[in-house]
C-alpha cells in the first residue's frame, strides 16, 4: 500500500513539473513578443499625442474612444463593442489665478481647480486664510474662526510608508472632503495641498464631492512649492492677516452620453465564464494621461493581441475594457458591473491596471486565503525570472470593484508596478508620453498577459 501511495505520488509531482515546466516555456514565449513586437509604447504615442487629455464628456474622450475600437478590431479579436455609459462633463475653463496677498505684496503661485468644483464669483474670491491639518480640526476651531474664512489644508504626504499609494490614502480625504466638511462651518472657499511627495510647482487636481444638499464654496490644489509658501507667510504673524485670492471658472454642464470600449477573445471550452483586464480611458484634461491610465489601458489591450499572435486559443473568455469616467465618477465601472448582474454574466476574475506603466513588481490578489496560498505557491516560481514575483494577498481596483456584488466569489487582481515616482506625476501636467519607459511599459504587459494566461490554462481551484 505504501508503495501505491509513493507511486501515486511520484506520479503527481512528475506531472505538476511537467506543468509548470511547460507553463513557463509559454511565459518565456509572451515575454519574447512582448519585448520584441509590442504595440503598447506606439499606441500609447498616439492615445496622447494625437488624442491628448481625456476627461468625461469631452470631445477628446469620444475621440478615444472611436480610436481604441478600431485598434481592437484591427487586431481581429472574436468581438468588439461599445457598452453606453452616461457621463459627468465637468469643463476647468479658463487657467486658474492664485496669490497670496500679504499687505502690499502679491505672491503668485500654482493652483488648479478640483474636479467637480464650482467655480468663484467671476472677479475672483478674496478672503482671509487659515490653516488646518486635518478635517477633524475644523470642529476643533468652529465657527466662529472659520466662517467667512477660506481654509488651508496643507495636511503634507507620510513619508513612512513604503507603497506610496498608502500615503495617498492617508492624505486623500481633504481633497475629497475638504471643501463640503469646511462649508459646515462657514467657509467660503478650500485650497489643499496637493497630494505627492515631490516639492514642485506642479499643483495636482484630482475629484472631489459636494454632500447633496449642501453647500457648495469653490475647491482648488495648490502645489507644495506654493503651498510652504503660504504656511511660511502664515507663521510669520504679520501685523496683517494673509489672505489668499483665487479666480477659478469651471463649471459642471449636463450629463454627456459615452461608452466603455470592449474587446473579447472567445472561450473555447468554458465561453460563459469572463476573465476581465481594465484600465481606465478617460483622463484629467491637465495632460495626457500617459501613466493615469493609458499605459493600463494600452496594457489590457495587448494582453489580448500577444495572446492571439502567439496562436493560444483560451480556455474562458478573455476581455480588455476600457472604462470610462474613472476619474471623477466611476460610472463606466458601475455600468459595466450593473450590466453583467443585468445579463447573468459570470466573471471568474477581473484585473486592473490603473497604478502607472512602471517596473512591474507583481499582483495584489483579493481571494481567498486558501485560493491565494494555492496561486502564491504553484505561479510565483514562475514570475522569478523576470522580479515580478511580488503576489500578496489583497488587492483589486477602483473599476472592477463593483464587480463583486455582480459576480459573488469573484478574484479580484490590481497590477502592482513600481510605486515610488507615480505620484510625483499623477494628476499634473507633467502626465506625458515623454515620462513613459517603453520597457517598463512592455515588461508590465507581458506580466500581465503571464498571469491571465496562467489563469485561464490552469484554472482556479483550491
Amino acid at each position: 500500500m505504501k508503495v501505491v501511495k509513493l507511486l501515486l505520488a511520484l506520479v503527481m509531482l512528475s506531472t505538476s513539473l511537467f506543468a509548470q515546466s511547460a507553463d513557463s516555456i509559454f511565459l518565456r514565449k509572451i515575454y519574447d513578443e512582448a519585448l520584441v513586437n509590442g504595440k503598447a509604447y506606439q499606441n500609447l504615442n498616439y492615445l496622447c499625442k494625437q488624442i491628448g487629455p481625456r476627461l468625461s464628456g469631452s470631445v477628446q474622450a469620444q475621440k478615444a474612444v472611436d480610436w481604441t475600437k478600431k485598434l481592437m478590431e484591427s487586431y481581429g479579436f472574436d468581438r468588439v463593442y461599445l457598452q453606453e455609459v452616461l457621463v459627468p462633463h465637468w469643463v476647468r475653463g479658463e487657467k486658474e489665478i492664485g496669490k497670496i496677498l500679504v499687505g502690499k505684496k502679491d505672491v503668485v503661485v500654482p493652483i488648479a481647480a478640483l474636479g467637480g468644483s464650482v467655480g468663484t464669483p467671476k472677479q475672483g474670491l478674496t478672503a482671509e486664510i487659515i490653516e488646518l491639518q486635518s478635517l477633524a480640526e475644523l470642529k476643533t476651531l468652529g465657527e466662529d474662526k472659520i466662517k467667512g474664512k477660506i481654509v488651508f489644508f496643507n495636511r503634507a504626504f507620510d513619508p513612512k510608508p513604503i507603497e506610496t499609494g498608502t500615503s495617498y490614502g492617508m492624505a486623500g480625504d481633504q481633497r475629497r472632503a475638504g471643501a463640503s466638511e469646511a462649508a459646515k462651518y462657514g467657509a467660503v472657499g478650500v485650497i489643499v495641498r496637493s497630494l505627492t511627495h515631490a516639492i514642485d510647482d506642479y499643483p495636482h487636481t484630482g475629484a472631489m464631492n459636494y454632500e447633496a444638499n449642501g453647500i457648495k464654496i469653490p475647491a482648488a490644489a495648490i502645489s507644495t512649492k506654493g503651498a510652504n509658501e503660504l504656511s511660511r507667510l502664515l507663521k510669520l504673524k504679520s501685523a496683517e492677516p494673509v489672505k489668499f485670492f483665487f479666480k477659478q471658472n469651471c463649471e459642471t454642464l449636463p450629463d454627456v452620453l459615452s461608452y466603455n470600449v470592449i474587446g473579447e477573445m472567445k472561450g473555447s471550452s468554458n465561453p460563459d465564464e469572463i476573465i476581465s483586464i481594465g484600465g481606465h480611458l478617460d483622463s484629467w484634461d491637465l495632460a495626457e494621461g500617459a501613466h493615469d491610465d493609458g499605459t493600463g489601458v494600452m496594457q489590457s489591450i495587448e494582453v489580448l493581441r500577444i495572446l492571439k499572435s502567439l496562436g493560444y486559443q483560451p480556455k474562458h473568455t478573455i476581455r480588455a475594457v476600457l472604462f470610462m469616467n474613472e476619474e471623477n465618477g466611476l460610472r463606466g465601472g458601475q455600468k459595466y458591473a450593473e450590466i453583467a448582474k443585468i445579463t447573468g454574466e459570470k466573471h471568474i476574475v477581473a484585473m486592473e491596471s490603473d497604478a502607472g506603466g512602471f517596473t512591474p513588481r507583481g499582483f495584489g490578489i483579493d481571494a481567498p486565503a486558501d485560493l491565494f496560498k494555492k496561486i502564491k505557491g504553484d505561479w510565483e516560481k514562475l514570475f522569478e525570472p523576470y522580479q515580478t514575483d511580488r503576489l500578496t494577498l489583497g488587492g483589486g481596483g477602483a473599476d472592477i470593484g463593483p464587480l463583486k456584488t455582480a459576480s459573488p466569489g469573484i478574484v479580484l487582481i490590481g497590477f502592482k508596478p513600481d510605486s515610488q515616482r507615480y505620484f510625483d506625476i499623477h494628476h499634473t501636467p507633467n502626465d506625458v508620453f515623454e515620462n513613459v519607459n517603453r520597457r517598463e511599459l512592455e515588461l508590465g504587459a507581458a506580466a500581465m498577459t503571464s498571469l491571465i494566461y496562467l489563469i485561464d490554462h490552469n484554472g482556479l481551484k483550491n
